[in-house]
């Protein structure tokens, strides 16, 4: 069992013992913003209220200097979040739990991860998650640029699928560097809401945190451009089903739900995607048997329908394409069937 050492303590203006919990340096072209808006849309889950108490209690700092909610933040500030107590996610303990390995060598291993589980710990989410289950297994995996160790990339946590991990500091950097540089390779497969008019098509557009929506991404376009980060999706449909589409969708880019929000741009929501809308009948008839029928494809598949299927990347010491892929799973499987077997009756 491996337990990695939180961050080292340092201590603020009063002589108390604090440690680092964010640290942010605000951009060129930042405009003046209230110090509590402007880390409510970079602190996942963090309220204005547990905000604002942090600043009361002399816990933010800008630029090493301890301020108030209502500081104003300025271009390139260094913005500083310091707490009496360790970061509970850095305070990582592995933890027994089956793991299943599609392949390993020593350099790296490539993993099926099974909806449910959150890959790294964060807020609300101490333990059970994919890196608990590998720091168990493995020991000194090498840390990414935000101390996760072995994270190459990540996947939602009721996304199921493919991840690469890094086991030497090489891999790490040549595998970090694919995903950087767009050289890696991964397709979903997605069931989405609505019949989609396009066979294939391309969704280009900036991903960012939804302004009225902190628990959304949204997509930026035109004279909000300079807002959110390039995201480019394409997407190709395998299967008509009525009322839902199965679709796959190749990653340009790997932004945080990068293929939820562009579908749900372009009109075509994940089925039973809970956080973007997906949860509710977007298509099809008002009749009660069919409001039966998608609620038992909802208990059926629990989750948003979006499986990473493909992954390929080139191998860090032999220079060999590699690629993988993971059979859709059992849950996802079974909605498909019952869609293509509502489709069928229709058609009849």
């Amino acid at each position: 069992m491996d337990k990695y050492t939180p961050q080292l303590p340092e201590q603020n203006e009063a002589g108390e013992t604090v440690y680092e919990h964010h640290a942010f340096i605000a951009d060129k072209g930042q405009s003046p913003l209230r110090i509590d808006k402007w880390l409510m849309n970079k602190v996942e889950n963090a309220t204005r209220s547990k905000i604002q108490a942090a600043a009361k209690d002399g816990h933010i700092y800008v630029n090493d200097i301890a301020v108030k909610s209502n500081y104003k933040v300025k271009p390139e500030d260094k913005i500083r979040v310091l707490l009496s107590h360790p970061p509970f996610e850095n305070l990582l303990v592995g933890e027994d739990m089956p793991l299943d390995i599609v392949y390993e060598d020593e350099t790296l291993l490539v993993v099926n991860k099974p909806a449910g589980i959150v890959v790294h710990p964060g807020h609300g989410n101490y333990s059970g998650t994919l890196i608990n289950g590998l720091i168990y297994h493995f020991e000194n995996l090498p840390k990414n640029s935000s101390d996760r160790p072995g994270l190459v990339h990540r996947i939602d946590k009721d996304t199921s699928g493919l991840l690469v991990v890094a086991k030497t500091e090489k891999a790490m950097a040549h595998l970090s560097k694919q995903f950087k540089d767009k050289t890696s390779e991964r397709e979903y497969v997605a069931i989405v809401w609505g019949n989609m008019q396009e066979d294939e098509g391309t969704i280009e557009g900036n991903i960012g945190r939804h302004p009225k929506n902190r628990l959304q991404n949204t997509v930026f376009f035109d004279d909000d451009a300079d807002k959110g980060r390039h995201a480019v999706t394409h997407y190709k449909v395998l299967e008509r089903l009525t009322y839902v589409t199965l679709v796959a969708c190749k990653l340009e880019t790997g932004r945080t739900h990068q293929i939820r929000v562009h579908m749900k741009h372009i009109g075509h929501t994940l089925f039973n995607d809970e956080r973007y809308g997906g949860e509710r009948i977007l298509k099809g008839t008002t009749f009660t048997k069919y409001k039966q029928f998608v609620d038992n494809c909802f208990k059926i598949l629990p989750r948003q329908a979006l499986h990473a299927k493909t992954l390929g990347f080139v191998h860090p010491v032999t220079n060999e394409f590699m690629s993988f892929e993971a059979p859709i799973p059992q849950d996802m499987h079974e909605c498909i069937e019952k869609w293509r077997g509502y489709s069928t009756h229709l058609e009849a």
